[in-house]
Order: structure tokens, then sequence, then C-alpha cells
């Protein structure tokens, strides 16, 4: 643990909890995703896939929630979003579940990889404007997967 609760994960720990698990990608290369959040550690799983575990107790209702919602909010928005494709179990080596999702081909937006900033502020809005747009009335309410923020 370090000194906030965050765990430390590594790609032997995730290959570990694949071959455990999820036998069928055992001999698919792990690598470590650098920009691969602070909830989460990230991993790609061969070319298509991604793996993310939560780094801390407090970030693992997350996982729950996005594996639950993304599949239905992929359907109504305009660009893609992580489908997720299994879901792993708590184990001897990691205390708690986690999530393997479809990776997303791209890069990370910053303003040196942004070269149409119309076009990309464009996209942003119609993105924001498709989420504003759907029905949340049978979503989640604020909770500790959202750490009490907003509401459905």
């Amino acid at each position: 643990m370090t000194n906030d609760d965050r765990i430390q994960i590594d790609a032997s720990l995730v290959l570990h909890l694949i071959t455990t698990q999820f036998p069928q990608w055992r001999n698919l290369p792990v690598r470590h995703v650098d920009a691969g959040g602070w909830d989460n550690s990230t991993f790609r799983l061969g070319d298509d896939m991604k793996v993310r575990l939560p780094t801390a107790a407090k970030y693992v209702p997350q996982v729950a929630k996005e594996y639950r919602w993304l599949p239905r909010l992929a359907a109504m928005l305009p660009l893609p979003v992580p489908v997720p494709l299994a879901l792993g179990a708590p184990a001897d080596v990691y205390p708690w579940p986690w999530a393997i999702y479809r990776w997303l081909k791209g890069d990370t937006a910053s303003p040196e990889r942004t070269d149409d900033k119309r076009q990309f502020a464009a996209d942003l809005s119609q993105f924001l404007l498709a989420l504003q747009r759907i029905d949340a009335s049978d979503g989640p309410p604020a909770g500790p997967h959202s750490f009490y923020r907003g509401g459905p």
C-alpha cells in the first residue's frame, strides 16, 4: 500500500489474474498504459483489449457501474466508449473486482495532437449533447460509485 491507500499493480499481477480467470487470453501480452488514470491502473491486453483494476477500495463501486452502464450508453452516443468484455473477481493476489474492456484505438487528446481544434470541439459538443439527451431516470442515484456527486 502507498500512503494514500492505493495499491501498486504491475503487469505480472495482471497476467496472473488473466491466466487464472480468463485462460483463453493467457498468451496475450500485458503492457502497462502510462496514462492509465488515478482511480484505476490500466494495462493493454493484446492489441484489442484493456484491463482496468481499481487502485483503492474507494474506487471499487465504479467497476459494477461501468460494467452495467457503458454498454447501454454506447448505443446512444456518437463516439465510441469502452465496452466491457469480462468481469474479473477478487483473488488471492488482488482483493477487488476488475474488468476487461475493448481497447479504443487512438491517442489521448491534447493540444499537440489535435490538428483541427474546431472539429474536435464540435465532436466533443455533439458527444456531450447526446449524453445529456439520454433518459437517466433509471440510472444509478448518486452514491459511492460517484463519490455522491450528481444524480442519476
